[in-house]
């Protein structure tokens, strides 16, 4: 193929012929959703040894609403809490009132900040005690404990732990079967990530400047401004990588998660953000860019990184970036350059914590740099053909003939142009 952009060109119509459709009622959603008819409303609950666990559906299944060809949802995500415990903000006092799924005693944990940006400790502070059945409540004070990893014994039974995620197979584990009871699931989800977690019903102290700084393009507007923050935030079991060999900390040390928060977020991205988050992913993981681990283990980059990417793009470039001349493969290309910086540098600022850094830890080794370099190689010319090669060729339908015999022979524009029109098509 000739060194110019009419290859990005056929990709770019490719991708926006093909990723419109809205999320219909699938396989991914029915997953973890049991008999609910409201596919928005993304909450339930069941009973379980006494307690209410209120799940909500997180992650990919959640995020998108674009419908690609070729997905990249491989697990479904779960976050669950349950109804006896509630986290608060350092200082606040407990709630006078909260959602009808708590109620009787519930317990309240102060979010207290440990030494690393974004992860936290979860100290015992009061009671709240169901004195009337309208769900009145007084608080006792307790004198503090900190929450301990030996409190999930119960929850964590029959799975085991994987960052922040209960990892359980779907063919033995007693919770994801009291979650998802009897629900066929499709042939890819082979497993699910169960997220335990503590609600907070307040937005936390450590990202209270987030939604009121500066914004000149206007996204996200005032309305989804308010919308994150009177959702709040989530605590999840999950320590800091510096932290996991230390006894003490590993077993008390939390996240703070902003899942509803990138929720909203990402369901309020144009169709042009949607899609270019998607094919970002799509990239990185078919590249193995998120398999790559450093000396301690740990992956490099992960999805929550590209995500923490096009969200900052969002927000930091105007509509006409997005939109003037539809170029997605040209926005990808500047994405990634802004990525290789990132690791370069060792600094990916997190997008609602202002003082925490992702890449913390990362450093300056020839792996971060050589990654970087690969990044920063990328053309506009060599990743449209990349998307040619691995991503519409194999949306082709081997049982159609036809289509197979037309990429059989994309060797000129006009030729290709003919295969994925025919494809885009049927």
């Amino acid at each position: 193929m000739a060194d110019d952009r009419v290859v990005a060109k056929i990709v770019n119509e490719f991708f926006l012929s093909t990723c419109l459709l809205r999320r219909r009622l699938n396989m991914d959603t029915i997953a973890v959703m049991k008999n609910s008819s409201d596919v928005i409303d993304r909450e339930y609950d069941k009973e379980l040894d006494g307690d209410t666990i209120i799940a909500l559906s997180a992650g990919s299944v959640a995020e998108f609403y674009i419908e690609p060809m070729l997905s990249c949802i491989g697990d479904v995500d779960i976050m669950y809490h349950s109804n006896c415990d509630l986290a608060i903000p350092r200082g606040h006092l407990p709630p006078t009132q909260f959602p009808d799924e708590f109620y009787g005693d519930v317990r309240v944990w102060e979010i207290t900040d440990s030494q690393f940006p974004g992860y936290v400790y979860l100290v015992l502070t009061y009671v709240l005690l169901e004195i009337t059945d309208d769900g009145k409540h007084i608080a006792v004070q307790c004198p503090g404990r900190y929450f301990a990893a030996a409190d999930l014994a119960r929850e964590v039974s029959g799975g085991f732990i994987r960052g922040p995620a209960l990892y359980v197979k779907k063919e033995i584990n007693r919770l994801q079967q009291f979650l998802i009871g009897s629900v066929y699931y499709h042939e890819s989800l082979n497993s699910s990530d169960f997220v335990i977690c503590f609600r907070c019903l307040s937005w936390p102290t450590q990202s209270a400047d987030w939604p009121s700084r500066r914004r000149n393009y206007g996204w996200p507007d005032s309305a989804t401004v308010d919308r994150v923050v009177s959702n709040g935030c989530d605590v999840v079991r999950v320590s800091h990588r510096l932290c996991m060999q230390d006894q003490w900390m590993n077993k008390r040390q939390f996240r703070l998660s902003f899942s509803r928060a990138e929720i909203i977020l990402l369901n309020s991205w144009m169709p042009v953000q949607q899609i270019v988050y998607h094919m970002l992913r799509f990239f990185t993981k078919t590249e193995r860019f998120t398999d790559t681990t450093d000396s301690t283990g740990s992956k490099i980059l992960s999805n929550y990184i590209v995500k923490t990417l096009v969200l900052w793009a969002c927000e930091m470039k105007a509509r006409s970036w997005w939109i003037d001349e539809l170029n997605l493969v040209g926005v990808c290309v500047k994405l990634l350059h802004i990525l290789a910086d990132c690791l370069t540098g060792a600094r990916c600022p997190h997008y609602f914590i202002n003082n925490c850094n992702l890449f913390d830890v990362l450093g300056n080794s020839d792996l971060t740099q050589k990654m970087a370099n690969r990044l920063m190689s990328v053309t506009e010319v060599w990743l449209a053909e990349w998307f040619v090669n691995n991503y519409t060729c194999k949306c082709v339908d081997p049982i159609v003939s036809r289509v197979l015999r037309l990429f059989d022979d994309i060797s000129t524009h006009v030729k290709l142009q003919n295969a994925v029109s025919w494809l885009v098509e049927y």
